[in-house]
């Protein structure tokens, strides 16, 4: 019982209730079940990015490059539409692009061992780039959207599944999938070891380089999905459909527990995290403040969530030290009597 009060989760979910309570209090239809339900779709692409993106932290790497990859599926995606390409053939090819760029990122990262964040933030420009020229090839120039797709895709975006919002359902089943993944899988025991310490998971026969590639593989499918989905809620793609997500699913991580040394994270938590800066951003919305202090929020709530983790790390390190010195004390006491 101690140590579920004292789970990081727990905490998160208490500031969640906090904050509705808050913007509850500030505007009561803030608190209409149906607006909270169904307002998940304007954040929920912040969580499919960050759940894998939670794999590749823990393992000791880091994508920004994300925020380009949902740009660059949903071009991929609506460049094959506009060709006439079958549905199920051109959501294949999107996800396909997806996968390939975290396999871009993931080999570029082992061969030249350069720092992941310089590889992916060198990546996010290149997949912008690369979805800027795509676009243009079906006359799309610059930010301009590709539409016209069929009307069974862009019925997704407002479906309904099991009394939810097919969005919200599909993060949903996403983060179990991931939970089950990491916490009760070989698989996911070797991302924790890979990002604790990469030598001694070598020593222990980890393929550290194929456990961090396929965390970059699932972050580039996902980013895709992300793509696909925001396609259909928006009824267009865009090279910068996933240009506001970067901060907030890289805080969500954070957030959610993820160290940004690698080693440590949870799903959970950072399934709990999406929903505190989600609607968090709704709730600053329907007080009136600017969506520009909404993002500098988001920002220091980064900042906040990596000195509260370091913070709390410290914290537990010393209550353990001082525990296993009190130990000694009563050990060296009960042998002098």
């Amino acid at each position: 019982m101690k140590k579920l009060i004292f789970r990081w989760e727990t905490a998160l979910l208490a500031m969640l209730v906090v904050e509705l309570a808050v913007f509850g209090f500030i505007n009561p239809r803030f608190l209409n079940l149906t607006n909270l339900i169904y307002g998940t779709s304007d954040f929920v692409q912040i969580g499919i990015v960050a759940l894998p993106l939670t794999l590749v932290i823990i393992s000791g790497g880091i994508d920004v490059s994300f925020a380009s990859v949902i740009g660059l599926a949903a071009i991929v995606f609506g460049v094959a539409t506009f060709y006439g390409l079958p549905l199920p053939l051109s959501i294949a090819f999107a996800l396909v692009s997806g996968a390939l760029c975290g396999l871009v990122n993931a080999t570029v990262i082992h061969l030249s061992k350069i720092q992941p964040l310089v590889v992916t933030l060198g990546s996010l420009y290149l997949f912008k780039g690369t979805a800027t020229v795509a676009s243009g090839l079906v006359g799309a120039g610059g930010y301009e959207g590709i539409g016209n797709f069929p009307e069974s895709f862009n019925a997704f975006g407002y479906a309904e599944f099991l009394g939810l919002p097919a969005p919200l359902a599909l993060f949903l089943v996403l983060a179990l999938l991931l939970i089950v993944l990491l916490h009760f899988t070989r698989f996911g025991r070797a991302v924790f070891l890979s990002g604790q310490s990469e030598s001694a998971a070598r020593f222990a026969g980890i393929p550290v380089g194929r456990v961090q590639t396929i965390t970059y593989v699932v972050t580039g499918v996902s980013a895709a999905i992300a793509g696909l989905v925001m396609s259909a809620y928006f009824g267009s793609a865009r090279v910068d459909l996933g240009s506001a997500t970067l901060l907030p699913a890289v805080t969500a991580a954070v957030l959610g527990g993820a160290s940004i040394y690698g080693g440590q994270g949870s799903i959970l938590g950072t399934l709990i995290a999406t929903f505190v800066i989600g609607y968090l951003q709704q709730g600053l919305q329907a007080a009136g403040v600017p969506s520009q202090v909404s993002s500098a929020l988001s920002g220091g709530l980064l900042v906040v969530a990596v000195a509260l983790r370091h913070g709390s790390a410290m914290l537990a390190d010393f209550i353990a030290v001082a525990r296993q010195q009190k130990q000694n004390r009563a050990a060296v006491t009960s042998g002098g009597e």
